[in-house]
């Protein structure tokens, strides 16, 4: 028995000792891998996900992922992703620009045709429910130490009243002074000169040119090419009194950083026949555009970089779905890349102060409330953090009728280590709107993403605290915000980082789609380069773990403004709330789209009547998701209908 029991002691000290000696060499990792194990095993217990929901992989087969960089839900209940060449140089070379639609229900992908590179373009949704695209990318930057060629802007001067002139492509500009040449990209068209007369006498006083702006870039390689001063250029090929009307003039053309450069083409994104349809192009180039849907359902479309890199000076012009045409508003006012813009009831424009960054540091970033129609531009003070407004999200909070905002995170100009964790709320329905702090992050945060859920409140998530995720900064967390109580509520953390380029989409069925993320850096000490996030997250709110949801089973298709619609359901008893949904267009965590306006409810026999404001710039015209809440919160599904 003494024996025994020795020898089996012995076997367990050398058992524990080879045990103790494995934890040492490896106790990190059996730590590691013991957290990770209970982790999972803790966000996969019934109780945690109906308290904090849970996060999934989208399987995507291979064949379809693409460098999600834009999202739109369409009324078919399908989501459109878009890429274009995702920022990637290659996809552009090759002329290789992606799109795929995703069937959330049926769980297919199929690919889409898609003929210019859409890239950072604008997008809204339409009355008729289909996707206005515009704008794009013509040109990658060329970062300094890339450029060979010494280039940059060239106006054109044309001093004759009686005609414009033409410029073709390749048209060569040699300075008087300097007698360097340069060689135009693209073709330009030089309007007339304006005859201007004494508004008192009515006697002539001068022709002001007509100009024209056009990238141009030197013959030859090299520093030889670059000028350092003004300069006015001679123009080959023109004759007669052209060669004297007719000049360019250019600043410096030197071998420093070359941006983006946009393009005019628009589109718009048929659900139906699954398919872009060309409409006419914009007057205007545009990278990095907004697109705000009007009162009428005219769309408006904001800032950019035009088609030599420069932010587009004010020139804001408006599209017809109906003529299917653009035209300028013949107003002035000049924003940053990606404005976050919105329609208020009144028929007014809302600008947060976020923005995706291209623009000058003090020119149209002051958040206010903008008249279209007089171009009176009223700014709201109390902005707290107000030089960290790049890449920060901003968020109509529910209902839509409160006309209550808030604005969240963001970090400071170009690439400013330097990022936000306030929250900041405007209530636009008070007589002097003014900006004051809400419930804060945990910590400073660019690119979050946030998501209107039909329970009222906001799922806010992802972000990074530097510049595209620099130093490992991801943040992997999420909240949900409650706008009654100016709360936060830590919520099931998602698996994958996300910052540049990112976004979410509210899907028909509760849950929140979560794309994109382009890091600078792959690692915490940036030096391998970052791979653009081709995974697609779900979450699934707490909301969606309950017994049972309310459930329509029938009801119209169409609901006019001021109008009623009945609706079936076995639930009508225990409904509280009916509001419809606008569906998101998403970019650069930039949704001005979304929207969720609150419904007239009474209990029917059988079901509930609804009724739904008269506002059209409250309700634009085109397809929501009509959404009815029970006592518990619990949402029904999506259902959509059209507001003719």
């Amino acid at each position: 028995m003494t024996y025994r029991a020795s020898r089996r002691a012995r076997r367990m000290a050398i058992s524990t000792a080879v045990v103790l000696a494995l934890a040492g060499t490896n106790g990190p990792w059996l730590y590691r891998f013991g957290s990770e194990r209970y982790h999972a095993y803790t966000i996969d217990k019934p109780e945690y996900k109906a308290a904090n929901g849970h996060w999934d992989f989208l399987d995507v087969p291979s064949e379809f992922r693409i460098n999600t960089i834009h999202a739109a839900l369409l009324h078919t209940g399908k989501v459109l992703l878009v890429a274009g060449s995702g920022n990637n140089q290659k996809n552009f070379d090759a002329k290789s620009f992606r799109s795929v639609l995703w069937d959330p229900k049926a769980g297919t992908f199929t690919n889409v045709p898609t003929p210019k590179d859409m890239f950072c373009s604008g997008h809204t949704q339409l009355p008729d429910g289909k996707l206005l695209i515009a704008g794009g990318t013509k040109q990658y930057e060329k970062l300094e130490g890339d450029v060979t060629r010494a280039g940059g802007l060239m106006i054109v001067h044309n001093e004759d009243p009686d005609k414009p002139v033409t410029l073709p492509a390749g048209t060569r500009f040699t300075g008087r002074e300097n007698g360097r040449t340069f060689v135009s990209k693209d073709p330009v068209l030089v309007q007339r000169a304006t005859k201007v007369f004494d508004k008192r006498t009515g006697a002539f006083l001068r022709n002001d040119p007509g100009l024209g702006r056009i990238y141009v870039e030197a013959e030859k390689s090299g520093t030889a090419s670059e000028t350092g001063a003004q300069d006015n250029y001679r123009i080959t090929g023109l004759s007669g009194s052209d060669t004297r009307n007719v000049y360019g003039i250019a600043e410096k053309l030197a071998l420093d950083k070359k941006d983006f450069q946009g393009i005019r083409e628009a589109y718009e994104f048929d659900p139906v026949a699954e398919k872009y349809i060309a409409v006419d192009p914009m007057n205007e180039a545009r990278w990095y555009p907004t697109l705000t849907t009007l009162a009428d359902g005219r769309v408006l479309a904001l800032s950019g970089l035009d088609e030599i890199g420069q932010i587009v000076p004010g020139k804001d012009e408006i599209y017809d779905p109906r003529t299917k045409k653009w035209r300028y508003t013949g107003i002035v006012r000049r924003f940053p890349t990606y404005p976050a813009v919105f329609l208020l009831p009144d028929g007014r424009l809302f600008y947060s102060g976020s923005n995706a960054g291209y623009g000058p540091a003090d020119v149209g970033r002051d958040p206010g409330i903008w008249d279209l129609a007089t171009n009176r531009f009223k700014k709201i003070p109390g902005l707290s953090d107000a030089d960290e407004m790049e890449t920060s999200a901003t968020v109509r909070l529910p209902p839509a009728q409160d006309e209550k905002f808030m604005v969240i995170g963001g970090g400071g100009v170009g690439e400013s280590a330097r990022s936000s964790e306030k929250s900041r709320l405007v209530d636009l329905s008070a007589p002097d709107p003014r900006f004051r702090d809400g419930a804060p992050l945990a910590e400073g945060t660019r690119y979050p993403s946030a998501s209107l859920l039909p329970d009222d409140s906001v799922l806010v998530t992802g972000g990074s605290d530097d510049y595209r995720g620099r130093g490992g900064s991801n943040i992997l967390q999420a909240r949900l915000y409650d706008a009654k109580t100016d709360t936060y509520k830590r919520v099931a953390d998602p698996a994958v980082g996300r910052n540049y380029h990112s976004g979410s989409v509210l899907l028909p069925d509760g849950r929140v789609m979560v794309f994109g993320s382009d890091s600078l850096f792959a690692d915490r000490a940036d030096t391998r380069p970052g791979v653009f996030e081709q995974r697609i997250e779900l979450y699934t709110p707490p909301y969606l773990y309950r017994d049972a949801r309310p459930e329509l089973t029938a009801g119209p298709k169409s609901l006019a403004r001021g109008g009623t619609g009945m609706f079936a359901t076995a639930q009508g008893a225990a409904i509280t709330s009916a509001k419809l949904m606008r569906p998101s267009a998403v970019t650069h965590v930039t949704d001005t789209d979304q929207r969720s306006v609150a419904l007239g409810l009474k209990k029917a026999a059988g079901g509930i009547s609804v009724t739904v404001p008269r506002n059209r710039a409250l309700v634009p015209s085109g397809w929501y998701m009509l959404f009815v809440t029970d006592v518990r919160g619990t949402p029904s599904e999506g259902t959509w209908v059209k507001v003719p």
